[in-house]
């Protein structure tokens, strides 16, 4: 139902202050069930959270709702 592939949220990328908020994680949900995401605070789960439904836009990695891309650039 929802997969995430190498999903990545970089801020400030490529300077000096660049934050790695979200570095390379994968997951899969499946019709039914519920993921718990935990950690120290800091770690991340919200900016996690963010990227999936799009509040900010994805550095890198994909995340598909039944098979479809919903971070794919629109095309004009």
């Amino acid at each position: 139902m929802l997969e995430i592939h190498n999903l990545k949220q970089y801020f400030n990328k490529g300077k000096v202050n660049e934050v790695r908020a979200v570095d390379d994680i994968s997951f899969d949900i499946y019709k039914g069930e519920t993921l718990g995401l935990v950690g120290e605070s800091g770690c991340g789960k919200s900016t996690t959270g963010r990227t999936i439904i799009r509040l900010y836009d994805a550095t890198g990695g994909e995340v598909l709702y039944n098979g479809k891309n919903v971070h794919a650039k629109k095309k004009s």
